[in-house]
């Protein structure tokens, strides 16, 4: 079976080990969706640290699709010249890196204008993000499908080795195969089949957008561990559909804001056992799928990876709060030192991608003053 530093060949996308970096919101970008300075420095050094496969923070189709201030936008043309800056230097830092296209739906913090409608499945209130969307009409959704599509080709057109679809964590994609959040009764509603079918659209246009030879990867949530969310069942069944459509590899993960201490970035990660917990949902869709499984959620130790890998239950490790702290750990662990990371899953880092600094690890932060 495979470990941690043997390499892994993804659709044409030779990546040297199998370490990944889940995509991670930063509030580095400008004000229109470019990237800074900041966050092409962010992303180099995680190729400088040896990270297999960068996986960028969600960029925005569609401008209503923004959730957050300092997040990138992939909406526009005008983004390529400074993204072809950014894979140049991932690239001379010998790193591979892909970009995550997503559009929110209900879960944005910005507010509702009139250029910026919150479209949704169904007017279903959320109350984490306090705000009700517009049911989208057919004619919306088919803009949606193209956009996504648009967006991988400006991917492609960037220089990224590759393009992951966020269909995970509640996010608009999630909202229509979620029947907690997808009350349709036309096509796009009511059956799994029919809450798959959008994204269904959107991997085979994103397919058709950047061709045959081009990884395209999916992130999908196993189960939304809220009521009435999507279930383990229908996430098995998605995962196959997906593997079905021809998508080169899949991220497994789990929960939505709305599910608390279950949601995707769950604290006290102490011991061995805590991590990996979504181990073993990713462990039941690669025995459904042929296209290689990656697994997120609380991975610290180089002792979790080597066990994960060598039982087969997944083909890569993902992991996005360690990196927050140690930009180097695969390196780290490569040189011999394979202490577990240092990152104590404290999720104060949350906050920092509201500052005026960006994402930062707080705790590591605190520490360098304290010895100023």
């Amino acid at each position: 079976m495979a470990a941690l530093f043997d390499g892994i060949d993804i659709n044409g996308m030779a990546l040297k080990n199998r370490a990944v970096r889940s995509a991670t919101w930063t509030g580095m970008a400008e004000a229109d969706g470019q990237y800074s300075t900041r966050l092409i420095k962010l992303l180099t050094d995680l190729a400088s640290g040896e990270v297999g496969l960068i996986i960028t923070g969600f960029a925005y189709v569609l401008p209503n699709g923004k959730a957050l201030s300092g997040q990138a936008g992939i909406h526009s043309d005008a983004m390529i010249p400074r993204l072809k800056q950014l894979t140049e230097k991932i690239h001379n830092a010998a790193g591979k890196i892909c970009m995550q296209i997503a559009h929110a739906g209900t879960q944005t913090m910005l507010r509702p204008k009139n250029d910026r409608p919150i479209w949704g499945p169904s007017p279903v209130y959320n109350k984490v993000f306090k705000s009700t969307p517009k049911p989208m009409t057919q004619a919306e959704i088919k803009q949606t499908v193209r956009a996504f599509a648009l967006a991988a080709g400006r991917v492609k057109q960037a220089g990224f080795d590759a393009v992951q679809i966020h269909a995970a964590h509640g996010y608009l994609i999630g909202q229509f195969l979620s029947p907690a959040t997808n009350r349709r009764t036309d096509k796009f509603g009511g059956s799994l089949e029919n809450r798959t079918r959008f994204l269904f659209q959107i991997t085979r246009a994103v397919r058709k957008a950047v061709g045959k030879d081009y990884p395209v990867l999916v992130k999908l949530n196993a189960k939304d561990f809220v009521r009435a969310g999507l279930t383990l069942a229908d996430g098995l069944s998605v995962a196959k559909g997906l593997d079905a459509l021809g998508v080169d590899a899949i991220e497994v993960s789990g929960g939505v804001p709305a599910a608390g201490p279950m949601g995707p970035a769950r604290m006290k990660i102490r011991k061995a056992d805590d991590e990996a917990y979504f181990a073993t949902m990713a462990k039941k869709i690669k025995k459904q799928v042929s296209a290689p499984v990656m697994v997120v959620g609380g991975i610290r130790s180089f002792k979790r990876i080597d066990t994960i890998l060598r039982a087969g239950h997944a083909d890569l490790v993902s992991m996005s709060r360690p990196f927050i702290r140690e930009p180097a750990l695969i390196k780290r662990w490569k040189q011999g030192d394979r202490k577990k990371a240092a990152c104590i899953s404290c999720n104060q880092c949350f906050s920092t991608g509201l500052s005026r600094r960006g994402l930062h690890c707080a705790v590591k932060r605190q520490k360098e003053k304290r010895k100023k």
